[in-house]
């Protein structure tokens, strides 16, 4: 009887396993999602930060570098996507040459963006404890804030030329967006960089 048993209970724990993994109501569920949120609090734009992040929560676990890898991920997708936004927009006919010029130069920043975002993700794939830690930590933590600076200056065009309109308001608010998220992104690198500071 328990040679038929054991097959049995060894594929329901599997499958209980798998439903625990991926169900954010379980226990772990619910501390991955916890920790995901407390972390969200030291950034500026926290319901932002928990609602790009917590779909991640299985991946992410309760582990600040897997943490800021994701928000950077996350953010540099954004960023892309804004990217192709714009240069749609800035094919469109019948923009007014001010209005095209204004798109491009914002292309070009959030080009820059996406160099820098890429540039500090590949950098923290390589962040170990150690002598070169902290110098890591400072090249990430540069190109992130650089990233935020190009992303300010992308709408200079529209405002320098007083340009409201549907082109304009596009273009806001998929700049806003990526600017938000970075700054959620830089303030879970800061995080990472102090909780590692914390440990002896």
């Amino acid at each position: 009887m328990e040679g038929y048993l054991m097959p049995a209970l060894l594929l329901a724990l599997h499958i209980l396993q798998l439903f625990n993994h991926i169900n954010p109501c379980t226990a772990t569920g619910k501390t991955n999602t916890q920790y995901i949120k407390r972390s969200c609090s030291v950034t500026i734009y926290p319901r932002l930060c928990y609602h790009s992040l917590s779909i991640y929560a299985g991946k992410i676990k309760t582990d600040p570098k897997v943490l800021a890898h994701t928000a950077l991920n996350v953010t540099l997708a954004a960023t892309q996507e804004s990217s192709v936004i714009m240069r749609r927009l800035s094919e469109i006919h019948g923009l007014k040459p001010i209005e095209t010029a204004a798109v491009l130069d914002c292309m070009e920043e959030i080009g820059d963006t996406i160099d820098e975002l890429q540039q500090s993700l590949d950098e923290l794939g390589h962040v170990v404890r150690g002598s070169n830690f902290w110098f890591q930590m400072s090249d990430i933590q540069t190109w992130v804030s650089a990233a935020l600076t190009d992303e300010d200056t992308c709408m200079d065009g529209f405002e320098e030329h007083h340009l409201r309109g549907r082109v304009e308001a596009v273009v806001r608010r998929y700049t806003v967006n990526v600017a938000h998220l970075t700054s959620n992104a830089l303030a879970l690198i800061n995080s990472y960089a102090s909780s590692k500071a914390a440990l002896p």
